[in-house]
């Protein structure tokens, strides 16, 4: 590359910040919004944020009364979004989320009636406590973003995010998620306790006499949309893409990155999907720390949310208490840093 070339490619990249910086303003304002009602956990409302800006829905895992589904109803309303809480059941049907055909007796004819997954944000409440059936329904919406109903296919609203919420220490009338469903979250969010002046900033929150703080509408959706344009823009250089690419191979062949003790505790890697989101996410993540390119530390923040979902573990990893978890943290380890 000559020296006219990379001084180009540099003037390009300082513009691209300064644009970033500029239209990512409104993160801060939404932030504030956010932190009037969720008290801490900083970490689960950057990923709603993420999954919000790289398109890619979020499964939230964590112990009742972590704010989950608060969080998500007070991220709808900062957007002015609309949002529809669906509380799954052994016993819901399709029909209860998609919609139904309906017959009209005054004009003998039969009308759609769209169910709830026709909104912004879906709360999908304890998606694990749903048979296969439901969770099937919620493929084609998640991925395609759109619905089938009859013999009709309806577009769902844009943004359309999935945000789902498991427990994971109730496991009595539950079903576990298929694959397919699993890999199409973007992050999968492990939500842990507050601090304890954290905590001790909620119960005064809860117990003040003047209510909960009004959580106001400051970005509209339509600002949602055209971030997730700028989002895209955000560079990703070549040595990036390539970390990205030794990080999810590392899963599917460890002994060619030197991890052959990884190779009897994974029981199959992660899929080209992970490549996809890694870079998204980490594009989001950039956006929302207002930078307008990537850095390797953009990808080993967002690395844990993405994958740790996507690799399986055997039984012998199981056995010696081994999760994905302690598999990520070997591979980032070992794979080199550009």
């Amino acid at each position: 590359m000559s020296i006219e070339q990379l001084s180009s490619s540099s003037t390009d990249i300082r513009e691209l910040n300064e644009k970033i910086h500029q239209h990512s303003a409104f993160i801060d304002l939404l932030q504030m919004e956010l932190n009037k009602s969720v008290v801490g956990q900083k970490h689960m409302v950057e990923r709603l944020l993420i999954g919000m800006l790289a398109n890619g829905h979020v499964l939230l895992e964590g112990v009742p009364g972590l704010a989950k589904t608060l969080a998500i109803k007070s991220l709808a309303t900062a957007i002015n979004g609309q949002f529809a809480r669906i509380q799954f059941t052994p016993d819901l049907l399709p029909a209860d989320i998609l919609g139904t055909m309906v017959y009209n007796p005054q004009s003998h004819e039969f009308a759609v009636r769209k169910g709830p997954i026709f909104a912004n944000f879906i709360l999908a409440d304890e998606i694990n406590r749903a048979p296969a059936k439901v969770q099937s329904a919620l493929l084609e919406a998640m991925q395609e973003r759109q619905v089938t109903i009859s013999d009709q296919t309806y577009r769902l609203a844009e943004p359309f995010l999935v945000l789902a919420t498991q427990n994971p220490i109730e496991q009595e009338g539950t079903y576990e998620l298929p694959e397919a469903q699993v890999d199409r979250f973007m992050l999968k969010v492990v939500i842990t306790y507050p601090k304890k002046e954290e905590e001790r900033h909620i119960i005064r929150q809860n117990l003040n006499p003047s209510g909960n703080a009004k959580i106001n509408p400051v970005v509209q959706p339509e600002d949602i949309l055209k971030a997730r344009q700028l989002v895209r823009e955000v560079y990703m250089d070549e040595k990036i893409e390539q970390y990205i690419l030794d990080i999810v191979f590392a899963t599917r062949f460890p002994d060619e990155y030197k991890l052959p003790k990884l190779k009897d505790l994974i029981s199959y890697g992660a899929s080209p999907r992970a490549s996809i989101s890694l870079a998204l996410a980490a594009k989001a993540y950039a956006f929302i720390k207002r930078r307008g390119y990537v850095i390797p530390e953009d990808i080993r923040a967002v690395c844990h949310d993405v994958l740790r979902h996507r690799i399986g573990v055997t039984y012998e990893a199981e056995a010696e208490n081994i999760n994905s978890e302690q598999i990520i943290n070997e591979i980032l380890n070992v794979v080199e840093v550009p």
